[in-house]
């Protein structure tokens, strides 16, 4: 009975505080080095041509180290939901410092405690600017398949690493 309780207790405790974590503020100062918005809208130019090539019409979200956006966009025809969800992928990469798609892959390895992470998001197309070991920001894509975001993610990505070949 008392290992029953325990247990009961320790749920409650867990299920009361995990809400609690996505109250942790964003860092208040700006970051020394960010994406600029011209280098933004660089990145964002690339990931739209590879959805251009890919067939489909997606969003792109370009976020800071703390996730605020420095810029979104919406290719006509992606639907509204793209918006939030780029921008979610995009969050996602910066919090954790690791592609949106590493939560995609261990979802689907049955590691279901991924649902229960704070802001992860279990979808390919998020990826992490990382400069000198430090993630300074971040890309998200939505709008076509979660490989099709991610290729156009990777695509706006080769802007920042200088191997664009558009």
């Amino acid at each position: 009975m008392k290992r029953k309780l325990f247990l009961i207790s320790f749920l409650a405790g867990i299920f009361t505080v995990l809400p609690m974590s996505r109250l942790v503020a964003a860092p208040s100062s700006a970051p020394d080095v960010a994406p600029t918005l011209d280098q933004a809208r660089a990145m964002a130019r690339a990931a739209e041509r590879r959805a251009v090539e890919n067939h489909t019409s997606v969003a792109v979200t370009i976020v800071d180290a703390g996730g605020f956006p420095i810029l979104v966009e919406r290719m006509e025809g992606s639907q509204l939901a793209s918006l939030a969800l780029a921008e979610r992928k995009a969050r996602s990469a910066v919090l954790y410092k690791r592609p949106s798609a590493s939560f995609e892959q261990a979802l689907a390895g049955g590691r279901m405690a991924v649902l229960a992470l704070p802001d992860a998001m279990p979808a390919a197309g998020g990826i992490p600017i990382i400069e000198d070991g430090r993630v300074i920001g971040a890309i998200g894509v939505s709008g076509g398949s979660n490989p099709q975001d991610e290729q156009a993610a990777e695509a706006g990505m080769a802007v920042w690493t200088g191997h664009d070949a558009g």
